[in-house]
């Protein structure tokens, strides 16, 4: 099912810019600077199938060809599939990785030299147990720093409710059968615009690890309204910046776990109070509960970037209080990790659709959590979004020159603009 525009445009989250916080001491929990190490290159967060549609009646006999854009490279790749969130075993029939066939514009094709066959335990079947992830086997596949991979999975039976990511803003596809191997996509007769079925992400190895960045966040991190098939989400215009500034130098990788509709202490499924959002599978559990899935076992994590509250401004009408405490127990929990914590400030959105969405009192709690992000000094860093994205002559709305036309969702425009403003080395 796919969630409706304005629905979606009721998804949101926070934005940034440097507070004046610096980074101490990072920590490179699994992967910093080692060489030959396993690092997390590419990853979404994933939810439950809905209630209803494609997504709840699964796949059968069909294939599914999916086109992601890994932040930094390497000599081998491995991909990590997920059923956490699936009501029965999962079959893989077949699987196969390969980059894309940049001479013809369908994205669906795939360049027939790149072709590889994915193994899982030395077969190219496997199952996933109910609530299970599934990693591949280690592949000899060259991947340069920001190139395309299209990851090819065939379900031979039926998958019941998919573990997916309903964001894409990819163009993914569908077909009948066992497609994997076929270099033409024309057989890929269904072009989603939603969904990552069953991945979750694509690590690398590499001789020059830098360890990776994981972005938890809601819309604004998952990048509603930027162009499709377009990586303009923020945080791989970060990536682009980082590999940029790299030289020869190892860059971290850049895992984008934001999930359209995220809310700190609420699960996707509860509506908001206003009624302008019905509530969603596809939207998730409330973050906190996202830490162990989402954020704490990603391959070579160092540093996590929080950005996330607006939601549980517009939608549910927390206070100030309740939005704190809750940002404050992630960066109680990422830090007893040894990892490195920053925040985001929470962006304007006062001209959102539907009744109450913003109004004084909750602008006021908006000021609120920003000012306690910007003084409090609790966490490894600050980026302060709302400074970066706001009208200088209305602060409670979005510069008209960042505004997706929404009032809460940044264009691509903003979007760079977010991407510019994080400083570097709080991130390296």
């Amino acid at each position: 099912m796919h969630v409706p525009k304005q629905w979606r445009a009721v998804a949101l989250t926070a934005a940034l810019t440097l507070a004046g916080s610096t980074l101490a001491g990072a920590s490179y929990g699994g992967g910093g600077h080692h060489a030959n190490s396993w690092v997390g290159s590419w990853a979404t967060a994933v939810t439950h199938g809905n209630a209803t549609g494609s997504t709840n009646n699964g796949l059968t006999d069909q294939s599914v060809r999916l086109v992601v854009r890994p932040t930094v490279g390497g000599d081998k790749i491995r991909i990590r599939l997920s059923n956490i969130y699936g009501e029965k075993t999962v079959t893989v029939g077949a699987a196969t990785v390969a980059k894309p066939n940049k001479a013809t514009p369908e994205l669906s094709d795939i360049d027939p030299s790149t072709l590889r066959t994915l193994t899982f335990n030395g077969a190219g079947t496997a199952t996933m147990v109910k609530g299970s992830e599934l990693l591949s086997d280690p592949l000899n596949f060259k991947l340069g720093n920001l190139d395309d991979l299209v990851v090819s999975l065939y379900f031979p039976e039926n998958t019941g409710p998919t573990t997916f990511h309903g964001s894409s803003l990819q163009e993914n596809f569908v077909g009948p059968t066992n497609l994997v191997t076929q270099a033409g996509g024309a057989a890929y007769t269904l072009t989603r615009r939603c969904c990552f079925f069953f991945l979750s992400g694509v690590d690398v190895q590499t001789d020059k690890s830098a360890g990776s960045i994981v972005v938890l966040g809601d819309s604004i991190t998952d990048g509603t309204a930027s162009t499709f098939n377009g990586n303009n989400r923020w945080p791989d215009q970060l990536a682009e910046r980082l590999a940029a500034n790299a030289g020869r130098k190892a860059f971290p990788g850049v895992l984008n776990a934001g999930l359209a509709g995220s809310r700190l202490n609420h699960d996707g499924t509860e509506p908001s109070d206003n009624g302008a959002f019905p509530g969603f599978n596809e939207v998730g559990v409330n973050a906190l509960a996202r830490l162990n899935e989402d954020v704490f076992p990603q391959t070579g994590v160092h540093t996590v970037i929080t950005e996330l509250g607006v939601n549980d401004i517009w939608m549910s009408d927390d206070s100030a209080t309740e939005i704190i405490n809750g940002l404050r127990q992630i960066n109680t929990q990422v830090k007893e990790r040894g990892l490195t914590s920053i925040v985001s400030t929470i962006t304007p959105f006062e001209g959102l659709g539907g009744t109450d969405s913003w109004t004084p009192a909750k602008e006021s709690t908006r000021q609120a959590v920003n000012s306690y992000l910007r003084t409090s000094r609790e966490f490894d860093g600050v980026l302060d979004f709302d400074k970066v994205l706001r009208d200088p002559a209305a602060p409670s709305k979005l510069n008209a020159l960042y505004d997706s036309g929404d009032h809460i969702h940044p264009n691509d425009a903003g979007y760079q603009a977010m991407a510019a403003s994080v400083p570097l080395k709080l991130v390296q």
